[in-house]
């Protein structure tokens, strides 16, 4: 029997821990003659699984350097990603798989898929040979632009280089003067200090008296925007007056039991 591995990766059993796999169809004389063959290439150690019992085996990861795989006739065994997925967590890193496969295109993706490298594929006699990385599996590496850098002034920059603006000196005596509460009120059609044509809130009568010079004495229904009286599309969610007709300010409001306890 002759060992079918492409040359030169065949001096990769030199010293190393092979591992045979092979499946149904494969008679155990046949087995038995070609694991002494691979003997003979001075491994350190030659293992013999049958396909269906390498998971249950329980191989520790990275033991093997060489794996020759369905190489014994009848060739019966289909490398699927997932058989191929548990050859490669037990290879060391830069191992070496070697086997037979009828379909080129299905086992470059299955290899590549379950993470080897290095791939070649002998279509003379099916025999693809493939290199696991020089890595472990499951090996992580922290990349150098996984912390952000933060932007920060030195205390030795804003002290020495930097001359900070006083924020009190961007104000001016105007600033500082408390507005009128007479002129926060705006329209709330026109968004301005500047009543509407079909005014209706009170705004325009304001606005004509401070043009006159005359004070009002009307005064607001007390409430905390102090436009309950012109009507619910001027009144929040919460008033009490909702549901209500508008009223004068001033005039004074009698609520029933039920408004002045929601909850009964």
């Amino acid at each position: 029997m002759t060992l079918h591995i492409p040359h030169p990766r065949i001096t990769t059993l030199k010293g190393g821990i092979v591992l045979i796999l092979w499946g149904a169809g494969s008679s155990p004389e046949n087995v038995q003659q070609f694991s002494q063959e691979v003997s003979t290439h001075q491994c350190s150690r030659v293992v013999v699984e049958h396909f269906e019992r390498l998971k249950l085996s329980g191989h520790a990861k990275s033991t093997f350097s060489v794996v020759l795989s369905n190489l014994l006739e009848p060739h019966t065994t289909t490398h699927s990603f997932d058989l191929l997925s548990e050859v490669v967590r037990i290879m060391t890193p830069c191992g070496i798989v070697c086997g037979k496969e009828l379909s080129d295109l299905r086992i470059s993706s299955n290899l590549k898929l379950a993470g080897f490298c290095n791939i070649t594929f002998d279509s003379s006699n099916s025999i693809f040979s493939a290199q696991t990385p020089n890595f472990e599996v499951g090996t992580s590496s922290k990349l150098s632009f996984a912390k952000p850098s933060v932007w920060t002034l030195s205390d030795a920059l804003v002290d020495d280089e930097i001359e900070l603006i006083n924020e009190d000196d961007l104000l001016d005596e105007s600033d500082l003067i408390k507005p009128a509460a007479e002129s926060l009120r705006v329209c709330g059609t026109t968004g301005k200090r500047k009543a509407c044509k079909d005014c209706s809130c009170g705004l325009a009568e304001e606005l004509g008296t401070a043009q006159s010079g005359k004070s009002t004495t009307t005064s607001a229904a007390t409430s905390s925007c102090g436009s309950c009286y012109l009507g619910d599309a001027f009144r929040c969610a919460s008033c009490p007056y909702l549901g209500m007709p508008a009223f004068k300010p001033g005039e004074k409001i009698q609520l029933s039991e039920r408004q002045l306890n929601p909850d009964l």
